[in-house]
């Protein structure tokens, strides 16, 4: 059973990987700013795609820590070091993005940085979720 509902107003054009707003019942989970970094801290990639797929995978291995699915993510908020290589990595990043969070679209911002605290992180992705009680 779902607790989240997609808010499209009448007449917008449909967002393509992301919604508008979700409006969302449950218990809230929390996951502070991920890095392209792997368990141990380390980053096994430069590539912008790769820290993607490897940020994301760090969301969602944070969400089981409470129980939550990719599913249950209603926003996420992405930090980009570099808006050109985001756009011109955008196929890639969406492949990697439904491998690990599936065609669940929550509502997103991407937001471009002049750096990250860590020296070699493209990306950072912060998430909040609601899982159904």
């Amino acid at each position: 059973m779902t607790t989240h509902r997609t808010l499209q107003p009448a007449g917008w054009a449909k967002p393509k990987g992301y919604a508008n707003g979700v409006a969302a019942q449950g218990r809230f989970v929390f996951v502070g700013g991920q890095i392209g970094w792997n368990g141990q801290s380390q980053f096994e990639t430069d590539a912008l795609v790769g820290q993607v797929r490897q940020t994301l995978q760090n969301v969602v291995d944070v969400l089981a820590e409470a129980g939550a699915r990719p599913e249950h993510v209603v926003s996420l908020t992405w930090y980009l070091t570099d808006k050109k290589d985001y756009l011109s990595n955008l196929e890639g990043i969406g492949k990697v993005y439904r491998e690990v969070m599936g065609r669940h679209f929550p509502a997103m911002a991407v937001v471009q940085v002049t750096a990250l605290v860590e020296d070699r992180a493209k990306v950072e992705i912060q998430a909040m979720a609601v899982v159904p009680t």
